[in-house]
């Protein structure tokens, strides 16, 4: 995924092999690349897009980089379906090429990169130079605006052309001139008129969700708005009735149910007291999407050893999972607009102390004033319910899992000691490995790091698995008629 390539350096959801923090290397010191042998997605664009990724988009940005690795991953698809001996393109359907064309993997990964060109400079055209010279790197002219389906540098501008043409477009705002604005256009701004029945100073409705005051402890204090809203608007992938995926109300976040709502504040406050080093590792490696998600897939190519084929098809059936997953949950945040725990703490014990993590290095403390109850985790910037983290790590399992015929994924990821970013130099107190040995262990793991972090209540965890699990296999099915030939040309709706 996009996610790997910004958050391990190889690829887009590689799931990484290298650091995505250094430059790309030079023809000097790397040899050159292999078109025949070699996965240009792997090895010639991560080294250039993780550090770009990186930098435009925060790690807990979950819509905005699903979405880009999403259009960058299904337009890989596209742009090998024509070698494929079945497969047909999701977003463009293009003729297929005679076999012997598709004997080594150079049309395919010629194809992938002039995709990937146009889908970067669809999602961040103003790192164009840096997409040019990706094709550059490995003497491919960026100048080639070829549309001849017949050649490989045909295929890929068209299929990347293809997906660009039909996201812009597609209710998220990406260009910024929904409704017609020609000036000032502002990239993928909400055009719903949403507005949170609470402001950062007054909790009216105490059901309902009440945007944070955040800081960088810079100085600078701001006030939260509900991150892209007009998702619910965008049409899922897979499958088209919503209502199939609507959570189930969530009846403990009314605060005049009080006695259920007052239980899920004491069961937060009691999570976020006997948090242990392993709990806060847990919580702070899946709030980091660039890691999580990617490091995930790119644990289960490496164990199952994919060719260029089964990898690009592993990658658009998680990437369609967590696309899709995302838009149902935003819709259903719209539906319920729900309260977070810091919020619903507040409300319940205004006045008083609580007994609960005290912050960074305090440890649990017995005193702590409600109004200054913070989560482990930063608060993020949209409603509780249902948990988009957890729909997003289930569906891509349950979709990885059917794709590969296996629920093993065993996998390590070691944290040093004092190596927090919530709590450095503290937490953990010694070295700690995170391991997972199958995608149940992963997902379940996935949404209780939100209980952990305290940002969610346990209610839209549930809720969120369910929604994944059922949006994962419409993923998988949905890619794999498109593999076996058996789909029909993408249209909007």
């Amino acid at each position: 995924m996009l996610l790997g390539a910004a958050g391990a350096g190889a690829g887009l959801a590689l799931g990484g092999t290298s650091a995505a923090s250094a430059a790309p290397s030079t023809a000097a010191d790397t040899p050159p690349f292999d078109f025949d042998k070699g996965n240009a997605a792997e090895e010639v664009l991560g080294p250039f897009a993780g550090p770009v990724v990186v930098t435009a988009v925060g790690q807990g940005d979950a819509t905005l980089i699903i979405r880009w690795a999403h259009m960058l991953e299904l337009s890989w698809f596209d742009a090998i379906a024509p070698y494929h001996p079945t497969a047909v393109g999701i977003y463009t359907q293009l003729p297929r090429r005679p076999r012997a064309e598709a004997e080594t993997n150079r049309n395919k990964n010629i194809a992938i990169l002039y995709a990937s060109y146009h889908a970067f400079n669809s999602i961040l055209p103003q790192h164009n130079q840096t997409w040019r010279a990706m094709l550059q790197s490995v003497g491919l002219d960026p100048a080639d605006g070829s549309t001849d389906p017949s050649t490989p540098v045909g295929i890929g501008n068209l299929a990347g052309k293809g997906v660009a043409a039909f996201r812009e477009h597609d209710g998220m705002n990406q260009l910024g001139d929904y409704g017609g604005q020609v000036y000032n256009r502002r990239p993928y701004s909400d055009y719903t008129g949403y507005r949170p029945k609470n402001t950062a100073y007054d909790l009216i409705d105490a059901s309902r969700w009440q945007p944070a005051i955040v800081t960088k402890g810079n100085g600078i204090f701001q006030v939260q708005q509900f991150v892209t809203p007009q998702l619910q608007h965008v049409a899922p992938l897979s499958f088209t009735d919503l209502e199939e995926v609507r959570a189930p109300i969530p009846t403990a976040s009314n605060h005049r149910n009080k006695a259920a709502y007052k239980k899920q504040v004491d069961d937060i406050l009691a999570t976020s007291a006997g948090l242990t080093d392993k709990q806060k590792m847990i919580a702070e490696f899946f709030d980091n999407k660039f890691e999580s998600l990617g490091i995930a897939v790119g644990q289960a190519i490496q164990n199952a050893g994919l060719g260029l084929d089964a990898w690009v098809h592993l990658h658009a059936v998680v990437e369609t999972a967590t696309w899709d997953a995302a838009t149902a949950i935003w819709w259903n945040k719209n539906v319920y607009d729900a309260v977070r725990p810091f919020s619903a703490i507040r409300h319940v014990y205004q006045g008083r102390t609580v007994t609960a993590w005290g912050g960074p290095g305090k440890g649990t403390v017995r005193d702590l004033p409600a109004e200054q109850w913070r989560s482990y985790l930063p608060v993020p910037d949209h409603p509780e319910y249902p948990s988009g983290s957890t729909s997003l790590c289930t569906a891509q399992a349950q979709a990885a899992r059917r794709f590969l015929g296996t629920d093993q994924v065993q996998f390590r990821y070691e944290r040093k000691a004092g190596s927090s970013v919530i709590e450095p130099g503290v937490t953990p107190r010694q070295d700690l490995v995170l391991s997972w040995d199958t995608w149940t262990d992963w997902l379940h793991d996935c949404g209780m790091s939100r209980y952990y972090g305290g940002v969610h209540f346990l209610p839209a965890i549930r809720a969120s698995w369910d929604i994944g699990r059922k949006i994962g296999d419409h993923a998988y099915e949905f890619v794999q008629r498109h593999i076996n030939g058996e789909a029909v040309l993408r249209t909007r709706r």
